[in-house]
């Protein structure tokens, strides 16, 4: 069996040492280099060209995001390479930035949550196979985050779109919720389309916007 070479990333000496132990107790796993900062990471990817990185989400030089700045730059010059970010902070905004351009290869960990070697081991095992590991605590952030975003989304509709929008809920055309609401098929058309842009969903397809504007609605009737 190949062996996963991984390059970790931490700037905190102790967790930096505690990581590397956990990683090189795993038989499958090859730590090839350590790096304390984000020029060091990617000079090292590009000395032996990991499977998989490991990093903190921050670290210097300004101790903000590098975590997510690598990954992201790995997207675009080193794909097949796959990133766990360990990170201390459950805030959905690190977790989309990471994901934003897909989640193969991609994980995000607490590291409070990381108790020993078999989490991070899986994760890392995961990722260099393409998949995706999120915390779980992550992903009730994100659910959280989008179902307040929703119903503050829903709360900008005028009544005439609600009603509009509670028609569609219902599978009608345009030409049914105009018969429904006794006003013009084209006043229907001019009310979605004003729905669909304080939706945020103006540059999709008019089947694919029409579904995600019901969905959005019977999120927001059923609590999110």
């Amino acid at each position: 069996m190949a062996l996963i070479r991984v390059v970790l990333a931490e700037d905190n000496a102790l967790l930096r040492e505690g990581i590397s132990r956990l990683i090189e107790a795993q038989g499958d796993l090859e730590l090839v280099g350590v790096a304390s900062d984000l020029p060091e990471l990617l000079e090292l990817v590009a000395e032996h060209k990991p499977d998989v990185v490991v990093t903190d989400i921050r670290m210097p030089p300004t101790g903000s995001d590098e975590g997510i700045q690598a990954a992201a730059w790995l997207r675009e010059h080193q794909p097949t390479v796959g990133v766990v970010v360990l990170s201390q902070y459950t805030a959905p905004a690190y977790a989309l930035a990471l994901l934003q351009e897909g989640s193969a290869g991609r994980g995000y960990l607490l590291k409070e949550r990381v108790a020993g070697a078999n989490e991070l081991a899986q994760a890392i095992r995961v990722v260099a196979g393409g998949g995706s590991v999120i915390d779980p605590l992550v992903v009730d952030e994100l659910v959280r985050a989008r179902a307040s975003r929703r119903k503050s989304d829903l709360e900008w509709l005028t009544p005439r779109e609600s009603e509009i929008l509670a028609e569609m809920a219902q599978g009608k055309s345009n030409g049914a919720i105009a018969e429904t609401l006794g006003v013009s098929e084209r006043a229907v058309e001019k009310h979605s389309n004003a729905i669909f842009s304080k939706l945020g969903l103006s540059e999709e397809r008019d089947v694919n916007r029409r579904v995600k504007a019901v969905l959005v609605y019977l999120s927001a009737q059923s609590g999110g």
